[in-house]
Parts: C-alpha cells; sequence; structure tokens
C-alpha cells in the first residue's frame, strides 16, 4: 500500500507488500526491499539502499547528506540489510565519497534520536537506546548495546559489549565487556546477558580472568596479552579478545584504559 499522499520518485524501486504512509517521502535512486514499513513523515533520501522487512518510524531520515567537511556532493550510499526497527526521529548519514557506503546490518533496533553518521558501519542484532550519536567512521560489532545519549566518537565497539548510557569515548571498546561513566571505564564483563545467550560459564570465567590482566595488571597492553597466552585457556572467545586488543593497538586507536 502506497498512499496518494506520499511522494514517491517514479525510478524509486519499491519491492513487494511495501506499506508508505502520508507524507512519507521517497527519491530517486532508492531501493526500498519487500515487506518494509514506511511511517508518516519520513524521508528516504538518494543512495539509500534498503533490504527486506524493515519498519522505519515518523520522523526518520535515511540517506541524509554527510555531515563532513569533506563531503564535496559525492553520489556515496546508505546500505540497510533487513527486519531492522528504526524508530521515530533517527537520523542515518549516507557515507562522504562516492564508492563507499554508510551500513547497517540486520535485525538492529535503534531507539528515538538516534544518529549514525556518515561512513559507520553498524552489524547485526545491536540495539541503541535513545539519543545515541555514532560520530563519523565508526564500526559497531554484532550484539553491542549502546545505552542512551551516549557518544561514540569514531571508535570500534566490539561483539557483546555494553555500553551503558551516558557515555563519550573515542578509544575501541573490546569484546564482552561493560563500559560505564564519564570518563568512561571498564566495569565488568557483560554477564548477564552473555548468561542469556549460552556462553558456558568456564568460558565467562576466562574472559574475566583476560580482563583482570588487561585493566588491573598493573602492566602495559601488550604484556597483558602475553600473559592472557600463558595464563589463560585458549578459546574462540579469548582469541577474538587477544585479536581485537592487538589489532586496536596497532592501529592507533587504542582501547579503553
Amino acid at each position: 500500500m502506497i498512499s496518494p499522499q506520499a511522494f514517491v520518485d517514479p525510478s524509486a524501486k519499491i519491492g513487494k507488500n511495501v506499506e508508505i504512509y502520508p507524507f512519507a517521502y521517497i527519491e530517486k535512486d532508492v531501493e526500498i526491499g519487500d515487506n518494509c514499513v514506511i511511517m508518516p513523515f519520513v524521508s528516504v533520501l538518494k543512495g539509500t539502499k534498503m533490504g527486506s522487512g524493515n519498519r522505519v518510524f515518523q520522523n526518520t531520515v535515511l540517506g541524509a547528506l554527510p555531515q563532513d567537511f569533506n563531503f564535496t556532493g559525492d553520489e556515496s550510499e546508505l546500505i540497510i540489510g533487513n527486519d531492522n526497527t528504526i524508530r521515530e526521529n533517527v537520523v542515518i548519514n549516507r557515507a562522504t565519497f562516492k564508492g563507499n557506503a554508510t551500513v547497517l546490518g540486520n535485525k538492529n533496533t535503534l531507539f528515538e534520536g538516534v544518529h549514525i553518521s556518515h561512513d559507520s558501519k553498524i552489524a547485526d542484532h545491536c540495539v541503541f537506546g535513545y539519543g545515541v550519536k555514532v560520530s563519523g567512521n565508526s564500526v559497531i560489532d554484532s550484539h553491542a548495546i549502546i545505552g542512551s545519549s551516549a557518544v561514540v566518537q569514531g571508535a570500534h565497539v566490539a561483539q557483546w559489549s555494553m555500553v551503558r548510557g551516558g557515555c563519550r569515548f573515542d578509544k575501541d571498546i573490546p569484546p564482552y565487556i561493560i563500559v560505564s561513566g564519564n570518563p568512561t571505564h571498564y566495569y565488568d564483563i557483560n554477564s548477564i546477558v552473555l548468561t542469556k545467550n549460552n556462553f558456558p560459564e568456564k568460558i565467562q570465567k576466562h574472559i574475566a580472568t583476560a580482563y583482570r590482566l588487561i585493566y588491573h595488571g598493573n602492566t602495559s597492553v601488550f604484556d597483558a596479552l602475553m600473559r592472557i597466552h600463558d595464563q589463560v585457556p585458549m578459546s574462540p572467545e579469548i582469541e577474538n579478545i587477544i585479536n581485537f586488543v592487538r589489532e586496536s593497538e596497532e592501529n592507533n586507536n587504542g582501547i579503553l584504559i
């Protein structure tokens, strides 16, 4: 169902069973997959490619021009996957340069007032609380939870991590942990979420030991990684921690300490 009171550019590609409500605005060079719902006063701007099953609520703007002084009008993209819930007043910018894309994966939930800036990459099953702001070129891995009013400044937030509300940071957040406060700091491992998602208790203890060595070992990050190799039984989760921390440090962004 496409309301006659909506504006849909004739060249836009609209899938099957799509609902577009009155006063929605769909520009050219837009693709909307099957079974999507576009609520009133949503703007879907050129360069936006959307998969199936997405629900987009009132006053959201998808594919907004990047808020980047380097932007000179390139025909970049915003690519959205499947089954996302995008609530009211969300803004997602497309990428700055031609050939690049801002990416939102599958089955994410973005609550009211979230802003995802240019060239950011969001994976799957993430939750963004009210008013979260994600600056350009940030990376959010699968199953991350970003609490209300948090500000992510060009950082990499790893899988299964939780950022509590009100945090503001520009350093990378390693996997499986909770960070809290302002200034933002390591709080604990994300045990409640890990337990609900069937991470064995033994593995959680190994994760906790690894982070004690990183955050409370009174040594450098690289020395802590060596101690983890020596003292913690290896598993995919421990390998994820080691690889993430090493890459973060080598890429000069560094993990949150």
